[in-house]
């Protein structure tokens, strides 16, 4: 006879359970108001965040595992669910005014955000192998639909495609790696996978290295190391604005948890080898990022080769592991969240209606046009650069400082380096705003003014600048989130 449901059980999915019920709840509302304002759903969707914030909230530090521990309610994937619920609030906050202006009445993207969104968390809180694919697939299913939401242009179609194929294709190693990791071990639990690969003569089973090497590419994929890279572009350039700006944080992110959890809660005692293969990829990957990215004249595109260089950087912090170095990933990965999304509700309230600006050129002399939101993606330019006093400064010194402080010298030399590098292209915004004559493709009109595409920005540009200023608050959180994970259960 199974054992019944208890209330752990209930009280651990809890977050979960919100989102995905008012997705639902979204899409009934949409099937029996067509016609009616898509903003209301916008509104129902962003309270239906707030809700699941408040039950994360009542969560932290009770530490419940439910369903036999195939899923945990952590402090670690709370806090990654933090991170996913202020990426969708964003998104929400900069799509209202974007859908009307593609004239895309479509409630089902309100839904579309808050599956994907139950998806990264199923990948975060995740102990099973299997329950992690399963949250991946969902957050990945959502995510091809919404590339292709733009019916009527190719390159949405193009990028909601290519998305799709390489994704299975992705998907097919990762389910590889699950059934080497369980030929191996016996088991697909990580809990028990750590036991079974302390057992003398499991670790060098050579189904363990095959099943490894297997995830390290599922996961790649999902998070644009290089050499997984090949769809991030044109998928960024193609999928609408709002999508890109989802997809270049939401994602990455949820990928980024569900590698930490599974490399250190079950592959733990490998460290010392899997360790070495992420120091070559996170040196590829910050390096190929950042020098591919100087030739961009799109935005879109410089931006998606840059979100590669910072997957790279995220990297490093995972190699160096422990407290200092998976706490840098938590810290990383929210001003990410701020200073990229922010980047894109730029981009979306300078576009007009039939056309989206996302050349530099367009951008000449905007910082004349409209001062205020040209300081914003002033702000947001010089924190994906690493300038201090910004988010992504105070992200970048806790990630080399603990991997100077672990002995990984030549990793962090590389990784300054890009960092120099990435300040070319990204102050070659700035110089097109403030130092270049208008052209006949320059922005010449001040944009219709948006109040949910303001707020967005504004709360970004708070975001970077408090975690930049006053970085402890969430730090700590970040490194006691964490240390259940070093220290172990």
């Amino acid at each position: 006879m199974s054992n019944p449901l208890t209330t752990v059980d209930l009280l651990t999915i809890l977050p979960e359970t919100i989102v995905f019920v008012m997705g639902m709840v979204v899409i009934l509302f949409d099937l029996f108001g067509r016609g009616h304002n898509t903003r209301n759903l916008a509104y129902l969707t962003l309270l239906t965040l707030l809700a699941t914030g408040y039950a994360d909230y009542t969560l932290l530090g009770q530490g419940f595992e439910g369903f036999h521990g195939t899923i945990v309610a952590d402090d670690f994937s709370i806090a990654f669910e933090l991170i996913f619920l202020v990426v969708t609030a964003l998104i929400v906050l900069i799509s209202i005014r974007y859908l009307e202006d593609q004239a895309l009445g479509f409630g089902e993207y309100y839904a579309l955000l808050l599956f994907a969104t139950g998806g990264m968390m199923l990948m975060a809180s995740g102990r099973d192998l299997l329950l992690i694919f399963i949250g991946l697939e969902i957050l990945s299913i959502s995510s091809y639909i919404l590339c292709g939401m733009i019916q009527q242009d190719p390159k949405s179609n193009e990028s909601a495609l290519k998305y799709f194929l390489l994704g299975a294709f992705s998907t097919g190693f990762f389910l590889y790696g699950i059934v080497m990791l369980y030929g191996a071990t016996g088991s697909i639990h990580l809990g028990e996978i750590r036991d079974a690969l302390s057992r003398e003569g499991v670790a060098s089973n050579p189904y363990i290295w095959f099943g490894l090497g297997f995830l390290i590419v599922g996961f790649g994929f999902k998070v644009a190391l290089v050499p997984f890279h090949m769809w991030t572009p044109d998928v960024y350039e193609g999928a609408p604005t709002a999508v890109t700006a989802f997809l270049s944080t939401g994602p990455k992110a949820a990928g980024f948890a569900a590698l930490v959890r599974v490399l250190i809660d079950g592959l733990g005692p490998l460290q010392a080898e899997w360790s070495q293969v992420l120091w070559v990829l996170a040196a590829i990957t910050m390096t190929l990022g950042n020098v591919v990215a100087i030739q961009q004249d799109n935005i879109k595109r410089m931006l998606a080769y840059s979100s590669i260089a910072h997957a790279g950087y995220i990297l490093v912090a995972l190699v160096v592991g422990g407290t200092d170095g998976l706490g840098a990933v938590l810290f990383y990965t929210m001003a990410y969240t701020f200073m990229n999304t922010g980047a894109f509700a730029i981009l979306i309230l300078a576009s007009s209606k039939g056309r989206e600006r996302v050349t530099f050129a367009d951008y000449a002399g905007y910082g004349y046009v409209e001062p205020v939101l040209a300081l914003a993606m002033f702000v947001f330019m010089l924190s994906l650069a690493g300038i201090p006093l910004t988010a992504g400064f105070a992200g970048k010194f806790q990630i080399f400082k603990s991997a100077m402080d672990q002995g990984y010298i030549w990793l962090t030399v590389i990784g300054v380096l890009n960092s120099v590098v990435s300040i070319y292209y990204y102050l070659r915004m700035v110089v097109v705003m403030y130092m270049q004559q208008p052209n006949g493709d320059s922005i010449r009109q001040r944009a219709t003014p948006n109040v949910p595409l303001y707020a967005a920005i504004a709360a970004a540009v708070v975001g970077v600048m408090y975690l930049g200023i006053f970085p402890s608050a969430w730090l700590d959180l970040s490194l006691q989130s964490v240390s259940i994970l070093v220290v172990g259960r």
